[in-house]
């Protein structure tokens, strides 16, 4: 076990010590306190919950549903995000590999989902305890009120003791309004009910420094930091062919989840007890340590959105002002556009190298844009006809990414 760039010197005082609702986080030791998180998600991977593709689990889920029920009991809410559906239903309807025609998909979906229900069901009622199925896409989560619906639900859900039980709505999701994985859906989750602790349960011990199946030198991170450079050069794709991620998503989650103060751990779901262990701050798996400032909740869901409609490119001093000075957007530092976008939608803005910096609601259509491009907002009206906002993308509509 090691930890990767974790010297307390360099860490900032507030990584070091941070106490968020109870949940206490002291980065100088060599594992993350976890005993005291009040709400927590827990996202189960598809091959863990069927067998490697041969039906559900049933025992295994039983064991991870009493640990749940466990906590649930002294108090801590939990919000479970199962994968699953598409490779319960391709057991179920007999066929020897997951589809990739997207109707199939949806119809396999469709049969699995009614398994995983039944069974988390069953399986909680057996702890005097009820589950609610939440079935979510992208557009559930990128409509700000139906976001904020999605929320109040969840928060009701918790108040009355009941565990949801969240998987994409993959029978209706189109490429387009897909989140892609549930890794991705988890750290959404954790977002937008502001959770204290993301688990990852997969068929993998951690993460690694390298790939262990092709590289014996390979070495489990016990901790590391959400914004380390080298992460994503550790994490691969998913070698089991069940389900849409693999530790690259999972470590794209880790981030997405910090962005709201959640720490992650992901860790082998087969480990026994493996959910009372890591609340008991046993040394499993990996930590990631949520050493970013929480962002505020409008930045949280600006951040989860996943489909931009345009770019804008930045000239230097544009994004010096964004990075470093919390500005808003004026159309002139914007060198150019590309794609369509209407007012109101997300774009993503890049440096000149391409690079995203930053993404955000725009105050003008892509026309418009085109138009304003490189020029003063003392100049709207000529080039317009008319002129509105005097930002491009106020700084309230923007995040950093």
């Amino acid at each position: 076990m090691n930890e990767v760039g974790l010297s307390p010197t360099c860490l900032p005082p507030r990584t070091r010590q941070l106490k968020r609702r109870g949940f206490t986080r002291n980065l100088m030791k060599n594992r993350t306190i976890f005993a005291t998180a009040k709400r927590i998600v827990v996202k189960i991977g598809s091959s863990l919950l069927t067998k490697g593709g041969k039906g559900l689990d049933k025992v295994s889920i039983a064991d991870w549903v009493r640990q749940m029920a466990d906590l649930r009991k002294e108090g801590v809410d939990i919000i479970l995000v199962s994968s699953g559906s598409v490779a319960e239903g391709v057991w179920r309807l007999g066929l020897t590999t997951r589809p990739t025609a997207l109707h199939e998909l949806q119809a396999a979906a469709a049969v699995g989902q009614m398994g995983l229900v039944r069974a988390f069901d069953d399986t909680f009622q057996q702890h005097d305890l009820h589950a609610a199925q939440v079935l979510l896409t992208h557009d559930d989560l990128s409509d700000r009120q139906r976001y904020l619906n999605a929320r109040s639900t969840l928060l009701t859900l918790l108040d009355f003791g009941v565990i949801p039980v969240i998987n994409e709505n993959d029978t209706v999701a189109t490429e387009e309004i897909r989140f892609g994985d549930n890794d991705t859906l988890a750290a959404l989750v954790a977002n937008l009910v502001e959770a204290d602790l993301l688990i990852i349960l997969t068929d993998q011990q951690g993460l690694f420094t390298a790939d262990p199946s092709v590289n014996a030198d390979a070495t489990l991170i016990s901790q590391i930091s959400v914004d380390d450079d080298r992460l994503e050069g550790m994490a691969g794709d998913s070698r089991s062919g069940l389900g849409r991620g693999g530790m690259s998503t999972k470590v794209r989650a880790a981030r997405l989840a910090a962005r709201s103060g959640a720490a992650t751990v992901i860790a082998a779901g087969a480990t026994a007890d493996v959910i009372n262990s890591i609340l008991k701050g046993d040394d499993l798996g990996t930590h990631f340590l949520p050493d970013i400032e929480p962002l505020l909740a409008r930045k949280r869901w600006l951040a989860g959105q996943l489909q931009v409609k345009g770019q804008l490119v930045l000239d230097n001093g544009a994004v010096e002002m964004l990075k470093n000075n919390g500005k808003s957007l004026l159309a002139v530092g914007v060198k150019w556009t590309n794609g369509q976008f209407e007012r109101g939608e997300l774009v993503s803005c890049l440096d000149l190298n391409g690079i995203e910096i930053a993404r955000g609601l725009v105050n003008y259509g892509s026309e418009e844009t085109r138009k304003i491009a490189g020029k003063s907002s003392l100049e709207f009206e000529k080039l317009l006809g008319y002129a509105d906002d005097l930002e491009l993308i106020h700084r309230d509509n923007l995040v950093l990414i």
